[in-house]
């Protein structure tokens, strides 16, 4: 199967979606998460990522990000990856590869959807059921989103936009939580995230393959033989 094409444009946000491979843990005890959240948080430095919200389920992680050059998203995953592999196999004594392939990637119109990534993002836990509330899970950005944590993260504009400052902002954030996601924006993330596409409507998607001369091309019509549902 021919790889999906991922373009990157510095200064549009993204979601980021890497599996484990075969579906198995990436993470196995609560080191593991911190350690992999400290890569990130060096290395996106390094190779100039913003990032705005994360969270890190047991077989697969998700982030919302903006870079700052062509290769810094790529470079970062390809960075963090590789060590936290490294790590894991030392650790636990075993060999081969920890990811399922290369990670996957969505560009997001921002003023329509970066607040329900957001949201699809810090809620992954609540929907498969492992807590009952956002906040009760420990490794996602919500309680810096929701409740200003500090944090090393970089609140994106439009979240900024909640409000004129942190108290605001954090009780318009969590208002949000309130309601939950409609199940075509659901579906549009998820589908944008299997086949490395927009989350966007087709006018936007037209405007940036004008622009930077790409070419997306189509998600297939109807859902995707297997699509995953975090």
């Amino acid at each position: 199967m021919p790889r999906r094409t991922r373009h990157y444009f510095s200064g549009y946000p993204y979601h980021i979606v890497q599996r484990g491979n075969n579906r198995e843990a990436c993470f196995l005890e609560p080191e593991n998460y911190q350690y992999y959240l400290d890569l990130w948080r060096e290395l996106s430095k390094r190779y100039g990522v913003k990032v705005h919200a994360y969270c890190l389920m047991t077989n697969h992680i998700h982030f919302l990000v903006t870079p700052d050059r062509k290769n810094s998203i790529s470079d970062t995953m390809k960075c963090v990856g590789s060590r936290y592999a490294q790590y894991v196999n030392k650790k636990y004594g075993r060999t081969g590869t920890l990811w399922e392939g290369r990670h996957r990637s969505s560009l997001i119109k921002t003023d329509k959807y970066l607040m329900c990534c957001y949201r699809y993002i810090e809620l992954n836990p609540v929907r498969a059921g492992m807590v009952m509330r956002p906040e009760e899970y420990r490794w996602s950005s919500y309680g810096v989103s929701a409740w200003g944590d500090v944090s090393w993260l970089t609140p994106h504009n439009e979240y900024l936009r909640l409000g004129t400052n942190v108290e605001e902002r954090v009780e318009a954030y969590r208002e949000l939580f309130r309601y939950h996601l409609s199940e075509q924006d659901l579906h549009l993330i998820r589908k944008a995230a299997h086949y490395c596409q927009p989350v966007s409507d087709e006018r936007f998607q037209q405007q940036i393959e004008s622009q930077y001369g790409v070419v997306f091309g189509k998600m297939a019509r109807g859902r995707p033989r297997k699509i995953e549902t975090e």
